[in-house]
Formats: C-alpha cells, structure tokens, sequence
C-alpha cells in the first residue's frame, strides 16, 4: 500500500450542520403578560380581547397556558387546578358571580378570541378536560360557576367545542360516587334548558354518546328509573323526567311487541299468550289503552298480504281477528277501551289502502266475536272524535249501525 497522502482541495472548509434551536418553554412569562392585559384594561373583556389580538404572544405554543389564566386568573400547577407562581388577575370564570349574567361575557369573549385563532379549540378542551377530572378540588359555588360556563359554550354554540369533551371526563367513579357529578351536571342541564329545548339537548347528549347512560352519572345507590325521576322533578327538570319515562316506555313497548308477535307466529295456545301478556302489563306498568293499541299493530303486521288481492286481504284480516279474538276481549273490559279500538282500526284502515274498504267487516266481526258492544259502536257513529277517514267510514258502516238500531227496537 503506497504510504502517499490522500489529495485535498486546497482553501475549503468544511461547515458544521445547523442544528434547530428552539426556545425554552417561559409559560410563566406568558402567563403573567396576559394578567397584565387584564389589569391593564380593568377587566373589561372587549378592550382585553383587541389588547390580545395586537399582541404578538406565542398562543400556539401556550394555549393551555392562556385558559387557566381566563378561568382561574393566572396559571396553574401542572394536572391539577392549584395557583402557581407568577401574577394573578380577578376577573376570571371562577372569581365572578356563579350567575348566567357575570359568566356569558367571558363565553362570548372566548368564542371572539376562537374566531381569530381557532387552533386554540384544543387547548380549550385540553383544560376544560382536566379541570372537569378534577371537580373534587373546587369549591361547591365553583363548580357551578363551571357548570353554567360549560353549558353557554354549549347553548351559545361555541366553535368547535365536542361535547364528549365535556361528559366523558365525568365519568370517574371516585366524583360520580361522591355525588359530584350529579350536582354538576344538574346545573349543566339547568343552565342549557334556559336557552334550549328537551330536544335540543337530548341531541347533545346524543354527540356526547351519553343519551342512553344519563344514570352513569348518578351514584349506584340512585341510579335506577326512581331515583332519575326523583332527583330531577325536585330539581324542576321535568322534561328530563318525561323524556326518559318516555324512553322507558318505549323499550317495554318494543319488548312486548316482540314477545307478542314471537307468540303469535308460533301459534302459541291463545290462554298462555293472556297469561303473559298480563304479567308485562302488569311488571310494565303499561296504561290499557296503549295495551290495546300494541295488540291490533302486533296483530295486523303479522298478518300475510296478498299484493293486490283486495279479497284475500280482507278475509287475512277477518281470519286474524277471529283468531285472536279472546286475546283483544280480555284487555277491552270496557266502553272506553273498545272505543279505542275502533280508533285503531279507524287510522289504520284510512292509512291503509288496502284496509280502506274492510273497516265496516272488521268493525262486524269484533262485534260477533264479542269483543265490542252495540253501545260503543253507536257512540263512535255518532259522536267519534278522530276525522281520519271519518265521512267515509261512517257512510259504510251505515247499513251495520241500522240493522243494529233496528234489533234494539224489536227487542
């Protein structure tokens, strides 16, 4: 090997490769700049907010930063909602009035601020987050400041703001155990229902995927139908009550309805299908006139229609009527439950095309089957209320009403 040295070219030099140098993170000379907005401007959020937007702070890389000092007045201790050291301001969410009135400016502030920087949406959650997983650590009067505030981002629609956010932080065992998030979500829906309706905020919790698990933020002791019912009614929320008794029923209903037509299709002995059929009603609760009404659906769908065939639909629905005739006179125990029967069929025969020329056959079969007295039908053809299909229905089921006016006579 030749011991020569290796050429070079002559007056270079070699460059050492920049590195990125980045500042270190100053939260706290952040933080106290923005409380000095505050004092400067007196608290008054419209000149705080053009103050800001003529500043040249680094919000990208202090957001968090920059909500603990809107809502607690300066920075806090990292993961929980303790004051740090630095300047500190009294114009904060947590240090105004727990009132509708001293809070929206500071929602409406916020939303101005997110119309300009709408980055700041996640640092916005970030905190909201954190603060809502530590409700242990404020004071009572303090978290309903939090909770009205959290329901106008909501009610007044802030950018952005996702409302899993807001409900699944609650969800930790130790506050809902301790009744925290109960309180705290009471005064939510207090708060929300003034500026919304029931059903703007079941879609809410709909997002938030808390429609169906309202009770998880009851303590297990009280999170049944009852204890729903009870808190919320004492707390004057009595559309939450009748949504959810509404919901309640909704899920019996549909629950019958299947056990019903499962019975049915299965031919099951018609004094068995009464048996149950009376034990539901009875563990459910349900009021007789929406059991009649389950019975004629159950037992119309599972009839089998002809396509276009007007007589085989016809003698389809007279066989199911005289069917299960029994099973419709043992929950008809009186005049106004048979009234509502004809109701039923009334609506249904109007909606119905195919139905709409049978109504007087049905109405004649109930009749023979016992199932609806001579009385009830002459007070519906005389006196019914509902104007579905009316004219044409009573002009049909002229001939029946005469022939029954002239046996009462003869007798």
């Amino acid at each position: 090997m030749s011991s020569k040295e290796k050429p070079t070219l002559g007056g270079t030099r070699i460059k050492p490769r920049k590195r990125n140098i980045t500042a270190p993170l100053d939260p706290a000379a952040f933080a106290d700049a923005v409380v000095q907005i505050y004092l400067d401007n007196a608290g008054d959020l419209e000149l705080i907010a053009k103050s800001i937007e003529s500043s040249d702070l680094n919000f990208s890389r202090y957001g968090d930063t920059f909500f603990e000092v809107i809502f607690t007045g300066g920075r806090t201790q990292p993961g929980t909602i303790k004051p740090d050291e630095g300047d500190r301001h009294s114009y904060s969410v947590i240090d105004c009035e727990a009132t509708r009135e001293a809070i929206l400016p500071s929602v409406l502030y916020i939303q101005k601020i997110l119309r300009r920087r709408p980055f700041l949406i996640k640092n916005l959650e970030n905190v909201m987050r954190r603060f809502l997983q530590c409700l242990e650590l404020f004071e009572d009067n303090e978290r309903k400041k939090l909770a009205i505030f959290t329901a106008l981002t909501f009610s007044q629609k802030l950018s952005g703001l996702p409302p899993e956010t807001v409900f699944q932080p609650l969800l930790k065992d130790n506050l809902v155990a301790k009744g925290l998030v109960l309180s705290f979500i009471t005064d939510f829906f207090k708060e929300y229902l003034k500026d919304s309706n029931i059903d703007d905020l079941i879609a809410l919790l709909k997002k938030g995927k808390m429609e169906d698990n309202i009770l998880e933020f009851f303590p297990t002791a009280k999170r049944n139908a009852e204890g729903f019912s009870e808190h919320f009614t004492k707390e004057g929320l009595s559309s939450l009550v009748e949504y959810n008794q509404k919901k309640i029923f909704d899920v019996k209903l549909k629950e019958m309805k299947s056990a019903l037509k499962t019975q049915i299709e299965e031919e099951t002995d018609i004094s068995e299908v009464i048996e149950a059929m009376k034990l539901q009603v009875r563990d459910s609760n349900m009021p007789d006139i929406e059991v009649v009404r389950l019975l004629w659906d159950v037992l119309m769908d599972a009839v089998q229609w002809s396509g276009k065939n007007q007589q085989q639909n016809a003698n389809a629905a007279l066989r199911q009527v005289k069917t299960w005739a029994e099973l419709l006179n043992a929950f008809c125990t009186s005049g106004k439950l048979e009234l509502e029967l004809i109701y039923k069929v009334q609506v249904q025969c109007y909606e119905d095309a195919k139905l709409m020329k049978i109504f007087p056959e049905i109405i004649r079969s109930l009749y023979d089957q016992d199932v609806l007295a001579e009385d009830t039908i002459l007070l519906w053809f005389r006196k019914g209320s509902n104007p579905k299909g009316r004219q044409t229905f009573v002009k049909s089921l002229e001939p029946f009403v005469k022939w029954l006016e002239e046996a009462e006579e003869e007798e």
